[in-house]
This record gives structure tokens, sequence and C-alpha cells, in this order.
């Protein structure tokens, strides 16, 4: 099969497409005819070596395609091994494409619980744009976050494909969305989606601008921080506020005042991916709800896979990024 190689950490270009061994099937493992595969911010971790993964190895957590045993379409379920707690994953848990090989390549091999049936009416880049961005968002909001409807939510880096998910995810239940970005169409996008307004992260004063556009500017119930960027996070909330962290894309260091903090009453939770019993809920509030799906915001071939990487980094796109396998 073709797939996409790294032997070395590294930048993009270390990204190159050869010919390798397909997968084997071990009992208890299918493999997934891949068609298409979308990029997280994940995989520009594994690509410099955050993860120590094994060289040389295939990048890639989601994916869509055909399961070669019994012809079905199914998504690749990227959370291996979560364990039996759903309050936090098991020792034994890890992200696919970080130890074992991923999704950019023509076949995958998995788990058989790491299957699920591909919703009906998605095309395959908007159905492998989902598990990773859509498990993830759920959790972040629901089973950790707890946000309900009519709360206020403020999601940082509207452009994202978690942003998105959670600007869809959130308004479908009712709750008021918000979102940070640092251009106004990202905000008009995100907008269209589901968001009731949005201000620029450019504005060193973006916090106070934002909870201006809450009641009697009390600040947000819920910040859902993708980017690192707490201080400021914290500012935005409401006294009793909950800022979920589940990504560290701009600063992996932060710095709380903590007297302020404790006083404020404000709760800390951190998050990544989800269990089994998260995406059931997931799949759940997509079947009940009218909720569009992943945006996707550009395609590439799967040879291209480095130049989506780079497409990645500089973040001037919105929706999700993905490689097509033709």
């Amino acid at each position: 099969m073709e797939a996409v190689v790294l032997h070395e950490f590294g930048e993009p270009e270390v990204l190159k497409l050869e010919a390798v061994p397909d997968p084997v099937a071990n009992p208890g493992w299918v493999t997934v005819r891949l068609k298409a595969a979308a990029l997280n911010w994940h995989d520009v971790l594994v690509r410099q070596g955050k993860y120590s993964s094994p060289l040389p190895h295939i990048l890639g957590a989601d994916g869509a395609g055909i399961r070669t045993d019994t012809g079905e379409e199914v998504l690749v379920l990227p959370s291996l091994w979560w364990g039996d707690r759903d309050a936090a994953p098991s020792e034994q848990w890890e992200i696919l494409g970080d130890h074992q090989r991923g999704t950019y390549a023509e076949f995958v091999r998995v788990p058989q619980e790491c299957v699920a049936p591909k919703p009906r009416g998605l095309s395959w880049e908007q159905a492998a744009a989902l598990p990773l961005v859509g498990l993830t968002t759920y959790r972040a909001l629901f089973t950790r976050g707890r946000l309900r409807a009519d709360e206020n939510l403020l999601v940082l880096g509207a452009g994202g494909g978690v942003a998105a998910m959670a600007v869809m995810l959130a308004s479908a239940i009712g709750a008021n969305v918000t979102v940070t970005s640092s251009t106004t169409a990202k905000i008009t996008q995100a907008k269209e989606l589901g968001a009731a307004n949005g201000v620029l992260y450019t504005d060193p004063d973006w916090p106070d601008a934002a909870r201006q556009l809450t009641p009697d500017g009390q600040g947000f119930d819920i910040v859902l921080d993708s980017v690192g960027n707490w201080t400021q996070s914290i500012s935005a909330l409401r006294p009793g506020g909950r800022l979920v962290v589940l990504g560290a894309s701009q600063s992996e260091l932060a710095i709380l005042d903590v007297r302020p903090f404790y006083f404020g009453q404000y709760q800390l939770i951190g998050t990544t991916m989800g269990s089994p019993n998260d995406f059931a809920g997931l799949i759940n509030l997509l079947d009940a709800e009218s909720i569009p799906p992943v945006p996707v915001g550009a395609v590439f071939p799967l040879a291209e896979a480095a130049a989506a990487h780079k497409h990645l980094e500089q973040g001037s796109g919105f929706g999700k990024i993905v490689l097509s396998h033709g």
C-alpha cells in the first residue's frame, strides 16, 4: 500500500509518500481501506516528536473508509484502550497515530471496537473529520464542562475543528455562544454555524470586550480553551465559572494568580479525547438535533500531506483539513 511515512521528526517536509507492506489483521483487530483522513493539531505534535513515536511511523488519528472483511462503511475511532472508568483513561490508553500506525495510508489496522458505522448523508471527507474533533468536543462541553441550555459559552480560536464543532453542538442544545478569532471573516463564519457573537483576540482587551456580550457583563459560565491562554480565559469568566482546557497550541506554560482564583470560586477542568460512552452520547446528540457536518476547509491528496501540514500550521483557514485517498 501507499502511505505517508515519517522517518525523522521535524518540519512538514519530513512527510514522504512511499510503498509499505499492507497491515495484517490480528484476532480482535480489523482492517479498513481508507477513503479519507482528517488532520489534527495532534498530528503536528507527533511529527515534531512530542509523543516519542517509533520510527519509521505513519501519522493520523482520524479516518473513514470501508471495512475489508464486511464491506461496511465505517468511521475509525481514534481513542484506543480507554478502559472501564469514564472519569479518565487507563494507563494503556493512547491516540491512534501515537504508537500504532495511523490513517495517512491506504489501509489502517485498528481494534474491532474502534470502528463505527459511517453516518448517512456525510461525504467521506466529512465523515473522516468527525471522530476526534467530535468526541473531544462532546466530552469537553458536556461530560466535563456540564454545559446546559441558556448558559453562556466562550470558545477560543474560531476557525479550528474543535471550535467549529463546539459552536454547533453548544448552540444545538440552546447555549449562547461567543467566539474569539483573529479575523472578522472567521467570526462571520462562526455565526453561520450558530454563534451569537465574536471578538477579535488581536485586541489586548478582548476578555473585557467578550464579557460585555454576556448579561450585565458578568462573564461566561464556561470558557473552552484549546490554546493555553489561561490568564485571559479566567478573566472572561463569571464568578464560579468553569475553564475547560483541552489544548496548548499557543502556550504550554500557564501562571495563575492563586488568591484571585480561589476567591473567584473558579473551576479548572482538564480533558482530552473521550470514552466509548462519550462517543455514544455524541452520536445520540447528532441523531436528536439538526447539526450540520463538521466544516471541511481544505482537501489535499494523500501525496500532499506535507502541504496539508503547512496549511494547518498557518492557521489561516476555517474548518478541518482532510487528506483524500482517492
